[in-house]
């Protein structure tokens, strides 16, 4: 009925080929589009659980909303991005149906595109290498980070930057394309390790003795029994030094708190280990002048008295 009605209202041989056409570009030109929309569709899906999956990790962590908010970030423009490279291919595939040569158009856009890539390569490289970062989770706002050997306490974490301030206070900035190495030293635990010296002359096991008390007590302390996580662990003699006997000890404490319970450890260790009477041996200098440096007299100014030459300082 529609094909009689097309051909008697239009020329029989005009309305055959737009029927024609209909029947094979017009019918290829919707399934372009219905298959954008589908693929569309299915890519925000997959966007969304990402999103979900990654901020759902966050839990109430430091700088949980930061990170979302930063994730919300990358995914909406993820979308965009996603939306018009899809929607540049059906374009110009629904191009070509029309009969369009599109060879200039794609040389055109190669070009530009090309063009592009070499002056904004640094950017695209530091915002991939940013999106990677926050996806993985490998470092949030308030962790205590090295990047590059530079360490310091995690401020910012951008698409195209992260950026730290160190114990003194400097802020430096780092573009995510050069970090070439990051660790992260508050990520979920942390731990302090101590090595503790002893004189030669001192009892081994009694001393070892000493530092699990020492251990106990920290525990059952108010505060710092709060964050610790795990008991101190004494490894053992770890080396003979050329003064001292080094025991190595381990706590594993809550994030960002390894400091914290490390100087008071310390502290209580240095005034056991006087109670006890046990020797932390300390680094002594002894100054050579050499035969350049001679003898000299040295006075008494209280008695009067001229002693003889001072060869101390030959020795």
């Amino acid at each position: 009925m529609t094909r009689d009605f097309i051909s008697k209202t239009l020329n029989p041989d005009y309305a055959e080929k737009l029927i024609n056409w209909f029947l094979s570009a017009g019918f290829r030109i919707v399934i372009i589009i219905v298959a954008a929309y589908i693929l569309l569709r299915i890519v925000n899906k997959i966007i969304n659980r990402l999103e979900t999956g990654v901020v759902a990790r966050s839990g109430e962590m430091i700088g949980a909303l930061e990170k979302e908010r930063r994730v919300k970030t990358i995914t909406s423009l993820l979308r965009h991005i996603v939306f018009i490279f899809i929607f540049a291919v059906a374009g110009v595939m629904v191009l070509k149906e029309f009969g369009m040569d599109i060879g200039p158009i794609i040389a055109g856009v190669g070009i530009i595109g090309l063009a592009i890539s070499f002056g904004s390569q640094n950017l695209v490289r530091d915002v991939i290498s940013g999106f990677f970062i926050i996806f993985e989770d490998q470092i949030r706002v308030g962790d205590v980070a090295k990047i590059n050997g530079t360490g310091g306490s995690v401020e910012e974490i951008n698409l195209r930057t992260t950026v730290i301030r160190d114990l003194e206070g400097t802020v430096h900035v780092f573009p995510n394309g050069v970090i070439t190495q990051l660790a992260n030293m508050s990520k979920g635990w942390s731990r302090y390790v101590i090595d503790v010296g002893v004189a030669y002359h001192e009892n081994v096991d009694n001393v070892i003795e000493s530092l699990k008390k020492i251990g106990e007590e920290m525990e059952k302390d108010e505060h710092f029994g709060t964050l610790i996580i795990e008991p101190l662990d004494i490894l053992g003699v770890d080396n003979f030094g050329d003064s001292a006997v080094v025991i190595k000890c381990m706590i594993k404490t809550q994030p960002l708190k390894q400091w914290e319970v490390g100087r008071e450890l310390r502290r209580r260790i240095k005034n056991r280990f006087d109670e006890l009477g046990i020797e932390i041996p300390f680094p002594h200098m002894s100054v050579y002048f050499g035969e350049a440096s001679k003898p000299f007299m040295v006075k008494n100014e209280e008695n009067g008295i001229e002693d003889g030459p001072d060869d101390t300082a030959g020795r």
